[in-house]
């Protein structure tokens, strides 16, 4: 397993009303992110908050296009961003112990904190498709070019990992400096990824290896 330290490249807030930053996703061109009632999009150019929603929103959130989806205690929402109206509801994995969210190859992605597991879900219904095991606590998930990395926040020390997403196989980490943690996890696709600082009300960009 290659290892190495995150370069924090930026980082955004804190936002005026937002305590805690739970979940986030990026959409193209702005990140949305969770903060247990609203989610809010950031400019990752300007660094303002351009706009934002009134929705539960108390652990991970993904993008599949045209759709938000937010993690709500024990249910995963759709969320239509132009209205901020919830289209539907299916039942998150962990029953309310769910953290990251992400979206790839039509099925949501979904980490369970505590249970150290991934689980593949269908997006219609809810059903879990396919569970990967990782030995550490699971925070926020993405896939970039094929690759799946999910961070992780154990105490005081964070990761980023780039796991091989047939056998949960740790292939490379990123080690985030001391006390700053992962509460969620994005790429814009390119060299960033995004990340949620928890109770630090932040959110952070980290390089992202172009080797990996």
């Amino acid at each position: 397993m290659k290892q190495s330290a995150a370069e924090i490249i930026r980082e955004y807030g804190p936002f005026e009303g937002v305590d805690d930053v739970h979940g986030l996703t990026w959409d193209g061109q702005q990140v949305w992110f969770a903060t247990t009632d609203k989610l809010h999009a950031l400019d990752p150019e300007s660094g303002k908050t351009l706009r934002t929603i009134d929705v539960a929103a108390h652990a991970g959130t993904a993008f599949d296009g045209k759709h938000l989806f937010q993690i709500a205690e024990d249910r995963i929402q759709k969320v239509d961003p132009q209205t901020g109206r919830v289209l539907s509801t299916i039942p998150a994995p962990g029953g309310g112990n769910d953290s990251g969210l992400t979206w790839a190859e039509g099925s949501l992605w979904v980490g369970q904190y505590r249970e150290r597991k991934i689980h593949q879900i269908d997006p219609e219904s809810g059903a879990i498709l396919r569970t990967l095991e990782s030995n550490r606590f699971v925070t926020g998930v993405t896939w970039v070019e094929d690759a799946l990395w999910h961070g992780t926040w154990e105490g005081d020390e964070s990761e980023l990992r780039h796991i091989d997403s047939k056998t949960g196989e740790v292939l490379e980490s990123l080690k985030m400096p001391p006390g700053i943690g992962v509460s969620g996890l994005e790429s814009d696709g390119g060299e960033r990824f995004f990340c949620g600082g928890g109770s630090s009300g932040r959110v952070r960009a980290v390089r992202r290896p172009t080797d990996a």
